[in-house]
């Protein structure tokens, strides 16, 4: 009873929450979905034929809370929703958050949004699919050894006029349990973008730093001589065997590793007429058994009986024991190189594609889409937002989140619990 009352008690705090929704800067709330209302409509669902998978306007596990759900298994989804106005980056700050329940665990899939430029790039919201232009990517994604909340850029070179994909270095891991959790990416006009799970931050990174991301946004100002080619009188061994060196004449190359051992005795108790295999007594010939067919029926063998209770059956060898006169393969010892030269390198040139960045040349947000390939069904999209104040997004933690996955840990945690005392009841009884 006491469980069930603070679930109550939670449920009732997450309602209220929900009803106090009123934020004290709604202008820096750019975009907001809660699907609480059916996406027909709103989101477009991709027409191209790879992308079978089905959404699903469905509740949370426990919840009257709604979201936009993964379906079905082994699919790939893509879905999108236009923004009323596209947002440009460039200016102030900007907080891209969304959260995603794995209801039923995540063992190999994504569960990323693409932030995707105006359509001018070349993409249609009904063609939408992996090769749609987007800015930003973020978000979880599991496979294999892969277990990482991507953030990638895709930055237009300005000297080439091509897009390049930045990945965040060292991106923090995701949550594996099967709770409500919320991605945060808060792009900051100091050039810094802070990563928080949960309202935590796990990532702090500059987009201009060679450090955080690969490839760096700014190509590094020398390159190696593609010209420069290494001398053939380029010594690179650091040892070599020393020449003067000669093999002692003691030098046995031909002594074995392991030798017998000599002194080794026969236990007296050694079964020398015994085989280690016999007969199973036990056998029987099959009544189906056709020996002009299946030829001559034998019983299976099964290990001596006799040789378990003895040291050993059979005929005795004396054990093999290590060579003390065993030198292996000569060669003379190695001394330092007195040509080395180094690990050659070719030259440093400027290099002739290096640029000067002092704020990266953000493609601004007009669609927000969801394109993904998953093993696992029931991962839900929920509480979608885009922001322009970090304040703004921390409150929409507090009173969207936050209660949720408070009911959620408390029922895991009983879940638990239960579970571990079952399993200790069990183990008395065995007892």
């Amino acid at each position: 009873m006491m469980i069930m009352t603070r679930y109550a008690l939670l449920l009732l705090l997450a309602f209220a929450s929900l009803q106090l929704l009123c934020f004290a800067a709604d202008d820096d709330v750019v975009f907001y979905d809660s699907f609480e209302e059916s996406f027909d409509g709103r989101w477009i669902v991709s027409d191209k034929d790879d992308y079978k998978g089905v959404w699903k306007h469905s509740k949370s596990e426990g919840h009257d809370d709604y979201g936009l759900l993964v379906s079905e298994m082994a699919k790939k989804y893509a879905i999108v929703k236009e923004l009323d106005e596209a947002v440009n980056l460039k200016d102030g700050t900007t907080v891209l958050q969304f959260e995603t329940r794995l209801q039923g665990g995540l063992e190999c899939g994504g569960a990323y949004l693409k932030y995707l430029r105006p359509q001018d790039a070349g993409w249609k919201p009904k063609e939408f699919d992996n090769e749609s232009p987007y800015s930003i990517m973020f978000g979880p994604d599991k496979c294999g050894a892969t277990n990482k909340l991507h953030f990638i850029l895709k930055h237009k070179n300005p000297k080439s006029g091509e897009y390049i994909e930045h990945h965040l270095k060292y991106p923090p891991s995701v949550p594996s349990d099967k709770l409500t959790h919320v991605y945060t990416a808060i792009l900051k006009p100091d050039n810094e973008v802070s990563i928080l799970i949960d309202g935590e931050e796990k990532k702090k990174a500059s987009f201009l730093s060679a450090e955080d991301f690969e490839p760096p946004l700014i190509p590094s100002k020398t390159i190696p001589d593609p010209d420069d080619k290494k001398p053939e009188d380029w010594d690179e061994r650091a040892k070599i065997p020393d020449p003067d060196a000669v093999k002692p004449e003691d030098w046995d190359e031909d002594a074995p590793m392991e030798i017998e051992d000599e002194e080794a005795v026969k236990p007296e108790s050694w079964l020398d007429d015994e085989p280690e295999e016999i007969d199973d007594p036990e056998a029987t010939k099959p009544e189906d058994w056709d020996d002009e067919e299946d030829g001559e029926w034998e019983a299976p063998k099964i290990e001596n009986p006799q040789c378990e209770i003895a040291p050993g059956c059979g005929e005795w060898k004396r054990p093999m024991k290590r060579n003390p006169a065993y030198k292996g393969k000569w060669s003379p010892p190695l001394i330092d190189n007195p040509s080395y030269k180094g690990i050659w390198k070719p030259q440093e040139i400027p290099n002739p594609n290096y640029f000067e960045l002092e704020k990266p040349d953000f493609d601004p947000i007009a669609a927000i889409g969801i394109e993904i390939w998953t093993m696992q069904d029931g991962i839900l999209f929920d509480n979608i937002l885009i922001a322009k104040n970090d304040k703004v997004a921390e409150s929409y933690r507090e009173t969207t989140w936050k209660p949720k996955f408070e009911v959620e840990k408390e029922k895991q945690k009983a879940e638990d619990e239960a579970a571990d005392s079952a399993r200790l009841a069990g183990f008395q009884e065995g007892f």
